[in-house]
């Protein structure tokens, strides 16, 4: 019978839509997973912020205490409702969260882009802007230190709270979790992560019930969402007001999460967690603690905690531990994956990086960084010893980073969409006003703890310009003492080079195509041979997440279709990690000049020795730091995937 099947006919005689419906249910169940994921991992940062925000605005131990009064509290807890709509719905929602890297978002995201378009355009303002990147993402290093050592410490403090006696047991036991949370991060974040979604989702809806209930006591604190309160507050008593400004920016910390884990869940369902219940809930919780400081200005110790009902206590300081260590895993493995660019970069080191699942390639544990972090973060718990010490210190990082990535949006709203430049002088004026505003105001607690993580971002971004410096100054060295490939190509088919061809495959690593292998050379100058197939192979790591697999590979052969040595160039994008054998065999055997046999193949590596050399080439004090971080590189065998009983490294020393 001709034409199409359809389903059975309904009662009205129309084609039934039982195929149509399981369709839309699958993807209604898709998007609804991603949203509870992007609850789980996204928001744990600055869904966890009501708990110490307000108590560290009106802390009496502060150097520019507030003092408590009607006319504060409302202008306070206005501050932090427009902060949070202009910081995070506004400049992240709405506007950053629109330029993506081929999908992926963050500020190494950005980086990407003004470096592609620096090379194409030759724009010195995007290099130096690149740079300014590069700094926004050295703080969130600072920002990965400081956030699991507040959360978990502002969480664990719920217990003087409940049970006063255990307040000295505060410390201990915050150590004692973050131990556990970093010697844990090695199994991944796969089997754990189907629990964060359904753990946030009770700790929003809890956090926004005792708003409620606290704003049932005291309704008047709804005027506290029109600007005028926070206007009023800012203009009147601008003394007061722009040193609450410092504490106030806790409200958004954990916003660039919301932008850099797009890759991971989409904008969509970010945006749809963060309309329909992550903002609800915090301002709810918000709007209740402002209410309670109102009615019992005498004890103002821990807001949050206090909003609470006395019998839900207990069970909301476990709540509050348990979001904070998810809190904590958000930016830890944040932590990794701007680790992980910036090496695909240039920036740092190669390191070992281990996938801890096989879904989702985002999910990757980094080793030295995950102990770095576990001492940094331990050595600050027991430097500080209370969340609030620790918040003077964590509202630089976090507007340092926010004022980078909006400076960084307009320039990319400028350059690839061609927004009109009056539109970007307006809404660049507007929002960095704002955020120059929090950073000014952070300043002032520079001697109290602001200047660890401006301290903690110089020092990453001066290994990270410095590493990529060296390794320009090495690579120039290196295709100097290598030659050009194709003479060398030449030598071998003349003759001029006196080997033996013996049977086998050779793959030679290489940094390029224009300079011949130090192995490959060294290989034909001492031993005089050469193998039947020499597949000299140039990995090059692209300015996007992840490479198409038609685009991957490209093949050279050098002059010669019958000499059996071919230049072969793989791409990968920043997000992914090489996979030699498993890219050549994607290869076409039209293209290599015969079969390779891979399953025997050798693989040779090209090992440098580093020495400080007298060429005023970089500071010597750049010049050691540089030789000291080539020491935490990891082993190319194993970054690259290649077998270990086949590959053969080869050695020779550069000086810098």
């Amino acid at each position: 019978m001709a034409g199409s099947r359809q389903g059975p006919a309904s009662d009205d005689g129309s084609p039934s839509q039982t195929s149509e419906a399981p369709r839309a249910s699958a993807h209604d169940s898709v998007r609804l997973a991603l949203v509870i994921g992007a609850l789980g991992v996204v928001f744990g940062d600055i869904g966890t912020s009501p708990i110490y925000t307000l108590q560290t605005v009106f802390n009496p131990s502060d150097p520019h205490p507030v003092p408590v009064s009607t006319e504060n509290v409302y202008g306070v807890v206005s501050l932090v409702f427009w902060s949070v709509v202009i910081i995070v719905l506004v400049t992240y929602v709405l506007l950053a969260m629109r330029a993506d890297n081929e999908g992926e978002g963050g500020i190494m995201a950005l980086i990407t882009l003004l470096r592609r378009w620096s090379f194409q355009q030759g724009g010195r303002v995007a290099v130096v802007l690149a740079a300014l990147g590069i700094f926004g993402a050295s703080l969130f290093f600072g920002d990965s230190m400081i956030t699991p050592a507040i959360s978990v410490l502002s969480a664990v403090e719920g217990l003087k709270v409940v049970q006063p006696s255990l307040g000295s047991a505060v410390v201990p036991i915050t150590a004692v979790i973050i131990v556990v949370l970093f010697v844990v991060q090695r199994r991944g974040t796969a089997a754990v992560g189907r629990v964060f979604g359904p753990v946030m989702i009770v700790w929003f809806v809890a956090i926004g019930a005792c708003g409620v209930a606290g704003i049932a006591d005291h309704p008047a604190i709804l005027k506290a969402l029109s600007p005028t309160y926070a206007g009023s507050f800012l203009l009147g008593h601008f003394g007061t007001a722009f040193f609450a400004l410092a504490a106030v920016v806790l409200a958004v910390t954990g916003a660039e999460a919301l932008y850099a884990d797009m890759g991971h869940f989409g904008r969509r369902s970010i945006t749809r967690a963060w309309l329909f219940l992550v903002f609800p809930a915090c301002i709810l919780s918000y709007l209740g603690q402002g209410a309670l400081i109102l009615a019992n200005a005498h004890n103002i110790s821990s807001p949050f905690f206090l909003l609470v009902p006395h019998w839900g206590q207990w069970p909301m300081v476990v709540l509050a531990t348990a979001a904070t260590v998810i809190a904590s895993q958000a930016v830890i493995t944040g932590a990794y994956s701007v680790t992980s660019q910036a090496a695909q970069l240039g920036y740092l080191p190669r390191l070992r990086i281990a996938h801890t699942s096989e879904s989702t390639i985002g999910q990757i544990y980094v080793p030295w960084i995950n102990w770095l972090l576990m001492v940094s973060v331990l050595t600050l718990v027991f430097a500080f010893r209370s969340s609030t010490a620790l918040a003077f210190a964590f509202g630089m990082a976090v507007t340092g980073t926010i004022t980078i990535t909006t400076l960084l949006f307009f320039y990319v709203a400028r350059a690839k969409w061609r927004t009109p430049a009056w539109l970007i002088v307006i809404g660049a004026t507007v929002l960095l006003f704002v955020d120059l505003l929090f950073v000014a105001a952070n300043l002032t607690k520079l001697v109290h703890g602001a200047w660890l993580p401006l301290l903690i971002g110089l020092t990453a971004f001066t290994v990270m310009t410095t590493w990529q410096r060296g390794r320009e100054l090495v690579t120039a060295e290196r295709a100097r003492e290598e030659g050009p490939l194709p003479e060398f190509v030449d030598r071998l088919r003349t003759g001029e080079v006196s080997t033996i061809r013996v049977p086998g495959t050779a793959v030679f690593l290489n940094r390029g195509k224009q300079s011949a292998p130090l192995a490959m050379r060294a290989n034909v100058t001492h031993n005089h041979v050469r193998h039947d197939h020499v597949v000299i192979l140039s990995i090059e790591t692209e300015p996007v997440p992840r490479v198409p697999a038609d685009q991957r590979l490209s093949v050279d052969d050098l002059g010669y279709t019958d000499d059996g040595i071919i230049h072969v160039t793989a791409r990968f994008g920043y997000m992914e990690t090489p996979d030699v054998p498993g890219t050549l065999a994607m290869l076409d055997p039209a293209q290599t000049e015969g079969p390779l046999h891979l399953d025997q193949a050798s693989y040779f590596l090209s090992k440098i020795e580093l020495r400080r050399g007298k060429a005023p080439t970089m500071a010597p004090w750049r010049k050691r730091l540089f030789i000291a971080t080539s020491y935490i590189t990891a082993d190319a065998a194993e970054y690259f995937g290649l077998p270990r009983d086949r590959t053969v490294i080869m050695g020779s020393h550069i000086e810098v």
